[in-house]
């Protein structure tokens, strides 16, 4: 009877152990994904602060006066640098140098949807129509736009705004606009600039093949010169095409990637402006968490500092 008690009491030790010991390496991996919570968190933290602290060194460095040798261009071009236990990459690109929504005359629209979303002729020109509806003032349908009734038969619950877009993502709503086009040409557009032509000092290759005319060997010229004239602080080269181009409108759209050594990234898009007057040298526009896109490309700087810059 003893020796059965015995072996029901060793039974009962044996489980207990089972059970504490479970119970314990519950909590140390409790505590362990808490600290790498923790951990995360704070590299998150130094991450955000330091993507935040790039786009305002990013301000300091673009208002800088133009003579000075290692002044930076906000003309697309990739600055990357370390700091402690990151990696940091901006770019900066003048809002003069992207194709306004609003103000664009048709052919440069056009130039767009077929050279960077890949439509044809027929195609680009019904989709400016569209466009062309959704932001002027009247109910009159273009030849191959699109008004109220239009939107109503897709469908759709919404109708064309019969105002100026607000936001180039605003576009997204426009009929026939699909999410593969809209990712295409997204970042060529603004309703920022409020100019009717582009900055060819600050567009991109995509921008300045939707110029009327404009041909791949032609662009591809002139970006080499420009890259070598800006390189050498020299005045940039003449623009090829005539037409009507703007001027900087000192408003510039910023990309900021910090990555912190652990691998936790984050990423500022931000918006601004030169203010008016002394007591607000600057307005911020937009101020939005965005996606990495940019370190990639900066990877051959490693090791770089302030010098390490990169053109598109």
């Amino acid at each position: 009877m003893k020796s059965h008690q015995h072996g029901i009491a060793l039974i009962l030790v044996l489980w207990l152990t089972v059970l504490l010991t479970v119970i314990a390496g519950g909590f140390a991996y409790g505590m362990r994904n808490e600290a790498l919570a923790a951990r995360n968190t704070l590299s998150w933290a130094q991450a955000r602060a330091l993507a935040d602290g790039a786009v305002h060194r990013t301000v300091f460095e673009l208002m800088r006066p133009k003579v000075s040798p290692d002044v930076w261009s906000p003309d697309g071009s990739v600055h990357a640098w370390d700091d402690a236990d990151a990696r940091i990459a901006i770019t900066a690109v003048d809002e003069s140098g992207k194709i306004d929504l609003n103000t664009a005359p048709d052919d440069l629209l056009k130039g767009l949807l077929r050279t960077a979303g890949g439509l044809d002729a027929d195609a680009a020109a019904r989709l400016v129509d569209v466009i062309g509806d959704w932001k002027d003032a009247d109910d009159l349908r273009r030849p191959n736009g699109a008004e109220a009734p239009d939107y109503q038969a897709a469908g759709l619950t919404y109708k064309p705004s019969n105002a100026p877009f607000e936001t180039v993502a605003e576009l997204q709503r426009v009929l026939g606009m699909t999410p593969e086009l809209y990712f295409k040409i997204a970042d060529s557009l603004t309703v920022l600039s409020r100019t009717a032509g582009v900055n060819p000092l600050y567009a991109s290759r995509t921008v300045l093949l939707s110029l009327p005319g404009a041909t791949p060997e032609m662009i591809d010229t002139y970006i080499a010169q420009r890259r070598d004239t800006l390189a050498a602080k020299l005045p940039p080269p003449p623009f090829p095409l005539a037409g009507a181009v703007g001027n900087a409108v000192n408003i510039w759209r910023i990309h900021a990637e910090a990555t912190m050594s652990d691998g936790v990234s984050f990423v500022r898009e931000a918006v601004v402006r030169l203010g008016s007057d002394r007591r607000r040298l600057l307005v911020v526009l937009e101020w939005n968490e965005g996606q990495a896109r940019i370190l990639t490309a900066a990877q051959g700087t490693q090791g770089a500092t302030d010098d390490g810059t990169r053109t598109r």
